[in-house]
């Protein structure tokens, strides 16, 4: 029976784009953008595993960034629209940011379920074109 891999992938924006390697498993990938860089680190995985006998699937990719390169990168994401969001002190989510504090799990789940939030409802937004 084939074995079920998860990975997980640390992500981090560098000059050029992004890169991310796992801690587990010797695969590390670049990609100039997110979809990219998600692309690429299937495709390398796909390449680590194929001699072996493992059942892989996407969904057992985990990619992970810290809250300060988030936060860099999504500029668009206001922290201070999004601590009001989720209910969250904006000095307390501004120091998670900045990395002075670390969250609690507690704290990184609130925080991460309003970004999907805000996600779900940009993405079902339509712009009228006005004339």
């Amino acid at each position: 029976m084939a074995k079920k891999k998860k990975i997980t992938m640390t992500v981090e924006k560098t000059d050029t784009g992004f890169s991310a390697f796992s801690e587990d498993y010797p695969i590390f990938t670049t990609g100039k953008s997110i979809p990219e860089l998600i692309n690429n680190t299937y495709e390398g995985t796909e390449l680590h595993f194929e001699e072996e006998i493992v059942k892989f699937e996407h969904s057992n990719i985990k990619f992970e960034i810290d809250f300060k390169q988030f936060f860099k990168f999504y500029k668009v994401i206001n922290a201070k629209f999004l601590a009001e969001k989720i209910g969250m002190n904006e000095t307390l989510l501004s120091q998670y940011v900045q990395g002075h504090k670390k969250p609690s799990a507690k704290q990184t789940e609130k925080i991460l379920s309003g970004i999907h939030q805000i996600g779900q409802e940009l993405s079902g937004i339509n712009l009228l074109q006005t004339t």
